[in-house]
């Protein structure tokens, strides 16, 4: 790092604290940058890169993504160009519909980059299985369910496309009314309604109006009912089973509920 940014300042540290990222925000010659370090066990660096090496171009180019500057996948360390702006979520701008419709078109403009087949829910299905093997609250009789449920679903080819992998108000910025993207640690491919499982049990759950305003900048609605099933328990078994491993209990509390309302959905 002192190689690339010699003599920078951290300004703060906007780490999250449940894994073993380190993210800081430095100043270095009257420019603003936000370096991300990962642990042993990070993978997200990597996905990261990938995104900025073959994804994000769309967005960057339109000042609608931090811009990457220096990149090690070796050293799991990463530099962008800071990109200015607050979180939306936690202020009023998670509550309104014009942000949602802003993130509809972003996302509609990074999925529409790529598409390939590929046998994507097999390794989907095997991933659950290996969480329900974990320690977990989710109850014995459930988990049982749960099991022989997944070993019979079908497992026929996906349509993937470059996915964000955590699209949700926690990675938007908001600055003088415009919207823009941040993190890429969870980027991959991926069908195009694996980026609609945060907002739907979350802000869409609770304004259905943030949905609409969402589709309508997407374009379309990508999620076929038997595969966005299959999708939620999945996505809920992975929530709470990954959040109790790193003792999250309000995001444990969250995967439990998930799971309770997928598995009483048609």
């Amino acid at each position: 790092m002192s190689e690339w940014l010699p003599g920078a300042e951290v300004v703060k540290d906007h780490s999250w604290g449940l894994v073993g990222t380190t993210v800081l925000e430095l100043l270095h010659d009257g420019n603003r940058y936000v370096v991300k370090a990962g642990d042993d066990g990070d993978g997200h660096i990597a996905r990261e890169l990938e995104a900025h090496h073959a994804w994000v171009k769309p967005w960057t180019t339109l000042s609608r993504a931090p811009e990457l500057v220096h990149g090690d996948e070796a050293a799991k360390l990463i530099v962008t160009r800071y990109l200015p702006g607050e979180l939306v979520v936690g202020t009023r701008h998670e509550q309104e519909p014009d942000i949602y419709r802003q993130a509809g078109v972003l996302l509609a403009q990074l999925h529409g980059q790529l598409a390939i087949d590929d046998d994507f829910e097999p390794a989907e299905n095997q991933k659950a299985l290996y969480w329900l093997d974990q320690p977990h609250q989710i109850p014995p009789v459930i988990a049982d369910h749960l099991r022989t449920t997944i070993k019979s679903w079908p497992t026929s080819p996906s349509v993937l496309v470059p996915t964000h992998g955590d699209w949700q108000p926690r990675n938007w910025l908001i600055h003088r009314g415009t919207v823009s993207v941040i993190d890429f640690g969870r980027a991959a491919l991926r069908p195009a309604y694996t980026d609609f499982g945060r907002l739907a049990v979350q802000q869409f759950r609770a304004n259905p109006a943030l949905e609409t305003a969402f589709l309508d900048g997407y374009g379309t609605d990508p999620r076929d009912p038997a595969t966005w099933h299959r999708h939620r328990i999945r996505d809920a078994i992975g929530t709470a089973c990954w959040a109790h491993r790193v003792r999250a209990k309000d995001f444990e509390q969250q995967g439990l509920r998930m799971l309770t309302e997928a598995l009483d959905s048609p």
